[in-house]
C-alpha cells in the first residue's frame, strides 16, 4: 500500500517529534512510511468503534442489505457483529502469542494497567512500550488489510465497492406497481 499525506496528515499528532506533525517519515534510503503516531491513531479509532459495537445492546443490532462484488450480488449482514469478529481475528493473526496475551488482557477484557503488568510479570515501562508497539502494529494491519480494510471506518460500514459508493440495483429501486 502506498501511504500519502492525504491518508496521514489528519491523523498525525501535531507535536510528534518523529514526523513533526506531517504523518509521514522518510528512511535514509528514501522510503516513505507512516509515522507511529498515525498508526496508533488508526488503532484508537478502530478500538473505539469496536467498543461501541461490542457494548451496544444486541437487540439494537440491524441487518442490512449489501451489494457485493462486480456482479452486484445482494447479501444480508450484521455489520456491527462482523466488525467485532474482524477486529478480533485480525488482531490475533497480526500479533505474536505474548503480544496477543497483553492485548487480550488490557483491551479485550478491560483489565487495568496495574493489574496487567503485575499479572504478566513486567515492569511498568516495558508494559507501556509493548502497548505502543501493539497499537502501531495493529494500526498498520487494520489499514493495510486486503481486499477490504477495517480503516477507514466509513468505508467499512457504508456500502462501498472498491472505493466508490455502491448504487442500488434497478430491481431494488423500482417501485412496486399493481
Amino acid at each position: 500500500m502506498q501511504w500519502t499525506h492525504k491518508d496521514t496528515f489528519a491523523l498525525s499528532a501535531p507535536h510528534c517529534v518523529k514526523c513533526q506533525g506531517l504523518g509521514l517519515c522518510t528512511s535514509p534510503r528514501g522510503i516513505v512510511f507512516p509515522c507511529n503516531c498515525v498508526l496508533r491513531a488508526i488503532f484508537r479509532a478502530c478500538y473505539a468503534r469496536f467498543r461501541h459495537c461490542a457494548e451496544k445492546e444486541k437487540r439494537m443490532s440491524r441487518t442490512s442489505l449489501q451489494l457485493t462484488g462486480k456482479v452486484r450480488k445482494n447479501t444480508w449482514g450484521r455489520k456491527d457483529e462482523e466488525y467485532v469478529a474482524d477486529f478480533c481475528l485480525v488482531s490475533r493473526r497480526s500479533l505474536t502469542e505474548s503480544e496477543h496475551r497483553i492485548f487480550r488482557y488490557h483491551y479485550l477484557l478491560g483489565a487495568d494497567w496495574r493489574l496487567c503488568w503485575r499479572k504478566l510479570g513486567m515492569d511498568r515501562g516495558t508494559f507501556f512500550h509493548t502497548l505502543y508497539r501493539i497499537q502501531a502494529k495493529l494500526g498498520r494491519a487494520y489499514r493495510e488489510l486486503e481486499p477490504y480494510s477495517l480503516f477507514p471506518l466509513d468505508e467499512y460500514f457504508l456500502d462501498t465497492i472498491r472505493g466508490r459508493a455502491a448504487q442500488p440495483s434497478a430491481a431494488l429501486t423500482r417501485r412496486w406497481q399493481p
